[in-house]
Formats: C-alpha cells, structure tokens, sequence
C-alpha cells in the first residue's frame, strides 16, 4: 500500500478519538448480540414455542456467518473506506436488532439471525485494524487493550446482561433491543469522527475471488460440524462427517488459492514471522483457557445450584467489569522499557493456571461467594496475557499489513472460542458420565446391602448428579490448568519486543 493508492494518515486528536470510540461500542455491540442471545435462548424458545433441537440452529446460524465473514472484512473497509463500511453495517445491525423480536416464525429467525452474524463478522475486526492504522505508537497497546475487552469483558458482561432482560425486566425482546441504543450512538460516533477517505472500488479486480468463495463455503461448514458436535455426537452424525469433510477440502482449497494469488485476502506468508505463527497458535489456546472463567463456574451453578442468568452473573462481573482498567494498565505495564511481554505473559498464564488449580477444588456445596478468588484471579491473568499477546504479535506487522492480521485474528478468535467451548463441553459430558456411572455403581451396591427403599434411591440419586457434575467440573478446571502451563514455553519462545517506547520500528 504505496501513498499513492493508500488514503492519507490523519493527524490523531479527538475527532479522529471519536471515531475510534465508535469502532469500539460496535465491536461490542456485535459481541453482546452473539453472548446474550446465546445465553437466553430457553427464553426465546419458551417465547415461541420452539423446540430445543431446532432452537439450537439459531445460534449455528449466527456463528456460520460471523466466522465465514471476519477473514475478510478487513479488506472490504479498506475498499470501500473504513467510515463508509462501518456506517452501513452498523445501521444494518440496528435495524436487524429491531426486527428479530418482531419474527415469529423459525425460518425467519434464523434468516435474519444469519445475517446478524454476517454484520457481526464484519464489525469486530475493524476495531483491530483502525487501532493498528490510526493510532500512534506511544498510545497504540491502549487500543489493542480495547480490543482484547472484546474477548474479556463483553462475554462477561452479558451473562449479567441476559439475566437482567429475562429475570429483572421478564421481556426477552431486550435481549435484541438492547443493542440500539448503542448502534445509535456508534453510528454518530462514527460518522462525525472518521475520516472520509474514498473507497478503492479497483480494488474489487484484483481480489482472489474463486479462493474467497471457497473459503467461506470451507468455513461456514466447519462453523456448522463445531457448533452442532456435541448436540449430534459428532462423527456418529451422518451431517457432522459430511460437513466436516467438506469444510476440510473447502477451506484447504481456498487457502492453497491464497498463498498463490497475488493479491489474496489471507495472506498466509505472514505465518512464518514466529511472532504470528506461533502467537496465533497461543492466541487459540488462550481462548479456550478463558472458558475457565466463563463456561465452568455458569454451569456448575446452573446445574447443581439451579442459579438463573442473573443469579449467576455476579461471578461473571467480576471478570468483566475490571477490564475498563486493568487492559490499559497492562498497556501502561509493557510501555515501561525494563519489561518483557514474554514474561508478562507468561505471568498471566501462571495466573490462570494458579485459578484453576483452585477451581479444582469445587464441592457441591460452592455458592457464588466460593468462585470469588477464583474469578479475581482470572480478571487479572485474562488481560496480561491476551494483551501481551496482542502485543508481541502485531509489533511484528507493517501498517499495510494490518487488515491482513485483523481477519486473521479475528477467523481465529470466533473458531477458538466455539472449538473449546465444544471441547470443554465433550470433555464434561464423557467426564460426567463417567463419574455418575462409578457413584450409580456405589449406590446400588450400597442399596442392596442397606435396603433402601426406591424412594430412598429416588433421592440419591439426585445427588449422584450432582456430584458428578461436581467431578466433572474439577476435571475441567484441572485440563485447562494444565493446558495454561503447557502454553507458558511457547510464550517464552516467541521473540523479543522492544517497548514502543523505545522504538519507532517494529522488529520482525
């Protein structure tokens, strides 16, 4: 990207510092839109009258487009100018927030759902990209901060966020609703702050177009064989073998077509700079790491405890609402020229390992108040390492190389998070079955010598359920706490970065 093509570089202050804030609030408001209908959707379906199986594609939908668009939005907003692109989606995600309520029927949800997560794939990369082209170096790790609260405190939040809508208000309507005012105000944002640069329709003839359309069939079936896994016992579905075949040839094709291409959308060649290689490789483990703080306590609770959304979202605010700060101090942290990301880093992944190793330790009888340390420590292990993370990957990227990483990262982001929540649920399932089958055991053993009676047995085996979700649980906790020390040496093995602080160009 030469100055000649390329738009010119505006000058930062507080114009352009509002449009970037407009960025922001649409990357999150893409987020909650995934999370919280996610979370709710017993709600949506008692609502309507749907089934769980069919219910269950709503949000299928919604990950097919997300993860078949992000690789590639990047490069759309540098076409047809970032300020253009965001208004158009944003204003597309608000009047799609408005009318899924409205729907009543399945197929229409899932229509609109859809495309309510192809405006969500094209939001939440932009913010990465316009972090990495506006801001300068000497306050650029506070926008990738931004970013990473992404990851860490919109999930968070939007546990606390579907229990307000469906407990407090009893009107699951906000679930979708909730986000217009934010689109409302995103959309001002960035309308007045971003700069109007022209779009580069020429741009469209040099694209990799049969490479594009393979890869977004390849992922949309991957997205689909990910999601619907665990619902269907994965290879014991005739659908899972067939879209997971089909996802593997696709997106194997496509990305052959884009290391070849000499204008791809993916370049791949960025891969064999160790910082991104690697980092990426870090970056899917420590998505699925983060699942200790989110996926395990909210199931524990919700099964064992029978605690509701907003019950249960207090052990999820404690992760999410630290990160306004803690993401900008740790920025503020690798600014200092005496500090190491690796090492801070590393530190978080230690952080997260101590948490689970604490989690392990969960009885039947934990409340909320009994997760406490243990999501503390989370809130502090979960931005030291995804924002030195962030930091150490992208210190080794070129401005014109930036839309390229955003997609990169991003394709990743949203197949991390749904491959480890798949994972960990399996690995619950198996781990729970397993359990209740030794307790079952004990129990009937126990029944024969003792004479309990069947409504005795009836009663216990409520609380062989229990325990086994229990166990499963701690087991959980125990895999992810090793996962988190496995990941430590690699951090370390990625290369060293200067503080920006001390440099104006980045080491490759």
């Amino acid at each position: 990207m030469t100055s000649a093509t390329a738009p010119a570089q505006p000058a930062f202050g507080p114009r352009l510092a509002c449009g970037l804030t407009g960025v922001f609030i649409a990357a999150i408001m893409a987020g909650l839109n995934s999370r919280v209908a996610a979370l709710t959707l017993v709600d949506i379906r008692g609502a309507h009258g749907f089934g769980a199986d069919p219910a269950s594609w709503l949000d299928t939908v919604y990950l097919v487009g997300e993860i078949a668009v992000q690789p590639f939005a990047a490069w759309f907003a540098v076409t047809l100018s970032l300020r253009r692109y965001q208004l158009a989606l944003i204003s597309a995600a608000t009047v799609l927030a408005l009318l899924l309520p409205l729907a009543h029927s399945l197929p229409l949800m899932l229509l609109l759902r859809s495309l309510q997560g192809v405006i969500a794939g094209g939001l939440i990369p932009t913010l990465m990209m316009a972090a990495l082209r506006f801001l300068p170096l000497r306050i650029r790790l506070h926008g990738l901060a931004l970013y990473a609260m992404t990851a860490t405190m919109a999930p968070n939040l939007a546990v606390w966020l579907a229990g307000a809508w469906t407990d407090r208000l009893f009107d699951w309507r906000w679930v979708y609703w909730q986000v217009v005012p934010l689109g409302v105000l995103s959309l001002a944002l960035c309308a007045w702050g971003l700069p109007r640069d022209p779009p580069r329709h020429e741009r469209f003839g040099q694209g990799n177009w049969p490479g594009h359309v393979l890869l977004v069939i390849g992922l949309a079936l991957l997205a689909v064989a990910v999601s619907q896994g665990v619902r269907l016992d994965w290879f014991e579905s005739p659908l899972i073998r067939l879209t997971l075949a089909g996802g593997l040839m696709a997106s194997a094709a496509g990305l052959i077509s884009e290391w070849r291409h000499p204008s791809p959308f993916i370049r791949l060649q960025l891969l064999a700079r160790r910082n991104l290689g690697l980092g990426f490789t870090l970056f899917v483990g420590l998505l699925i790491l983060f699942l200790s703080g989110a996926l395990l306590p909210l199931h524990f609770l919700a099964e064992v405890q029978g605690y509701r959304p907003l019950q249960s979202g207090v052990v999820s605010l404690i992760i999410g609402l630290p990160q306004l700060v803690l993401g900008s101090l740790v920025a503020l942290l690798l600014y200092r020229p005496w500090v190491d990301a690796r090492k801070v880093l590393a530190a978080g992944l230690a952080i997260l390992a101590l948490s689970c190793w604490l989690g392990a330790r969960i009885t039947s009888e934990w409340m909320w108040r009994q997760f406490v340390l243990v999501q503390a420590l989370q809130s502090l292990g979960q931005p030291m390492a995804v924002v030195s993370l962030l930091f150490l990957s992208t210190s080794v990227v070129q401005p014109m190389e930036g839309p390229f990483v955003s997609g990169m990262v991003n394709m990743l982001r949203a197949f991390g998070t749904t491959l480890g929540s798949a994972l960990v649920t399996q690995l619950m399932l198996v781990r729970g079955r397993f359990h209740s089958d030794l307790l079952l055991g004990g129990l009937a053993s126990a029944a024969a010598t003792l004479g309990l009676t069947d409504s005795r047995l009836l009663a216990l085996s409520d609380t062989v359920a229990g325990e086994a979700t229990t166990l499963a649980t701690a087991d959980a906790y125990r895999v992810l706490g090793v996962l988190a020390l496995m990941l430590i040496p690699l951090a370390l093995c990625l290369n060293a970065v200067r503080s920006p602080s001390l440099s104006t160009r980045s080491p490759e």
